[in-house]
């Protein structure tokens, strides 16, 4: 921890992203690991700012905590890979059920959205990575849940900023509105 803020002194961007959290306990203790170490290397007189601190939801069990996470931490980031998976027990790299691997599934909507209302809750950042912001059929949905930012590979770029110019706010809204009232075999 030391070594990674040493690293930031002059450029005051680094951020850190606590990746599998469960539990708050985990959180604060490593925040608590975190501020120990600012605090030496500012006793120590290096000119650096303290890092952000956020964590990546990605487990179920993060899910219905994000409001109480949110207060702790700088920001929230939603990694859709293993979210979807573990909430669909479904391996997505297995031939066998990876048909059954669905990012757009009703319940991982609800469950983005719940997570967007706790950390804007809170006040902090919600942003997502993962595959689903490539998708140009999720990230209308995505801009009406309100993330604040998307983070995707660089291929994806064009064509996610053509969906984001081609829809106003209000019809991705009402898109999403339409999909989550859809009946659902």
């Amino acid at each position: 921890i030391r070594a990674m803020i040493r690293a930031s002194e002059g450029l005051n961007n680094l951020r850190i992203l606590l990746p599998m959290v469960t539990t708050l306990t985990e959180v604060d203790e490593a925040i608590y690991l975190i501020d120990q170490a600012y605090a030496e290397l500012v006793e120590e007189q290096y000119p650096i700012e303290k890092p952000e601190v956020g964590i990546m939801i990605e487990v179920p069990a993060a899910i219905y905590q994000a409001r109480e996470f949110a207060r702790r931490v700088d920001f929230l980031s939603v990694g859709t890979n293993d979210l979807a998976q573990y909430m669909l027990a479904v391996d997505r790299n297995n031939a066998r059920v990876a048909s059954l691997y669905d990012a757009l599934h009703p319940a991982m909507l609800q469950v983005l959205l719940k997570i967007i209302e706790g950390g804007h809750a809170a006040g902090v950042q919600v942003s997502l990575c993962g595959e689903m912001a490539s998708d140009p059929y999720a990230v209308i949905l995505l801009l009406a849940m309100g993330f604040d930012s998307l983070s995707m590979n660089p291929a994806s770029l064009p064509r996610v900023k053509w969906i984001v110019r081609s829809f106003s706010m209000a019809k991705a809204r009402k898109i999403l509105a339409d999909v989550l009232t859809l009946e659902h075999p």
